[in-house]
């Protein structure tokens, strides 16, 4: 996720912190300040930093569980509206996705048991109406919040945790790609509902998370919906086949040419012998107009080590090399390991669109 920085790595996992996090640290050591001192400030600080450990463990639930199922996670993100795990792919089999989906909060359940039952600190439910001053005791509001959190992540708004243990019971019933559709609905009701909760309770952070909900149930569902209508087709299906391409030793100038005959916002970038070696992106070369840069060769400024797959390929397996991060396009190898075309995500768009049937 770009405006985010990495801070650790877990079991091949990186650990990313978005920079709007500190903005909320910020704002909130701020108001506690201003109010009571810079002692409050501090442990306000210390108290948002021991709840995102809290949701980074959260996350960390998640992946683990994921893993038992072969499914990798690239990369974990704090914002100030949550944690986000960003997996490989999410199972089509129900049952592992209820497992992967409960698995955060189960790690909560458990920091809440060691809080109130190990080490015993208390708390009353009423307390989470004073959370943000922290009139109770550090521990016992932190106890508080994991259940909280529990509460709010089972709320069945897709693709919340609840949401998605809703859409994979669906799923046990029906096909997946109409339990999706009819989870990301629900979701996108109960959006409504908490961003207008947010709204009369002048919480500008249940609003973002509306917000997210409404937009990211709605993207999953059409990715959903794009899988599931892959099935059966090839890379070849929706391969570009009428591209310009370059050579590692073209210069910046050349492919400024290229860039103003085509409309490509990918060059292939090829070896003698039509081999792959990556490619040259047009925002790239946007990025260095001035005259002392054209004549900079390609092969520094392409990126390369992207995913390459045979014509035969599934579609869904491109899908799949296109979720990587900083992927602009799958190559596609025909026989005798020859580039004979690509799929970018507009591309996939239009397939998309035209395969309707």
């Amino acid at each position: 996720m770009s405006w985010s920085f990495p801070i650790g790595r877990v079991r091949g996992t990186e650990l990313r912190v978005h920079v709007t996090f500190f903005l909320l640290l910020a704002w909130i050591m701020v108001g506690a300040w201003m109010a009571e001192g810079a002692q409050s400030a501090l442990v306000n600080m210390l108290f948002i930093i021991s709840v995102f450990a809290c949701v980074m463990l959260h996350e960390l639930g998640h992946a683990t569980m994921a893993a038992r199922f072969g499914v990798k996670t690239p990369d974990i993100t704090l914002l100030p509206i949550g944690g986000l795990a960003r997996l490989e792919r999410i199972p089509e089999n129900p049952r592992q996705e209820i497992l992967i989906a409960v698995a955060g909060p189960a790690v909560n359940i458990v920091i809440w048991i060691v809080l109130t039952v190990l080490i015993g600190v208390r708390g009353q439910i009423a307390d989470l109406q004073s959370l943000d001053s922290l009139a109770q005791d550090f521990w016992g509001q932190l106890a508080l919040v994991n259940l909280f959190l529990v509460a709010f992540n089972m709320i069945p708004a897709f693709p919340m945790d609840g949401g998605r243990v809703f859409r994979a019971v669906l799923a046990l019933f029906m096909d997946r790609v109409k339990a999706t559709q009819i989870a990301a609905q629900v979701g996108r009701v109960l959006s409504f509902a908490l961003g207008l909760w947010g709204v009369m309770q002048s919480s500008p952070i249940l609003v973002l998370i509306a917000v997210f909900i409404y937009f990211a149930g709605g993207a999953e569902s059409a990715d959903v919906t794009m899988r599931g209508r892959a099935r059966g087709a090839r890379a070849r299906d929706a391969m570009i086949t009428a591209f310009a391409s370059l050579s590692p030793e073209d210069s910046l100038e050349d492919a400024a040419r290229l860039i103003l005959r085509t409309t490509q916002s990918e060059f292939p970038v090829l070896g003698p012998d039509g081999a792959f070696l990556g490619f040259l992106t047009r925002a790239e070369v946007m990025a260095f107009p001035e005259p002392e840069h054209r004549a900079e060769r390609v092969a520094d400024h392409m990126l390369t080590g992207l995913p390459a797959l045979p014509s035969t390929a599934p579609l869904q397996a491109v899908l799949e090399a296109m979720s990587g991060r900083h992927v602009p396009a799958v190559a596609v190898i025909g026989d005798h390991g020859r580039f004979i075309g690509y799929v970018n995500r507009e591309n996939i768009g239009e397939w998309f669109i035209l395969a309707r049937r």
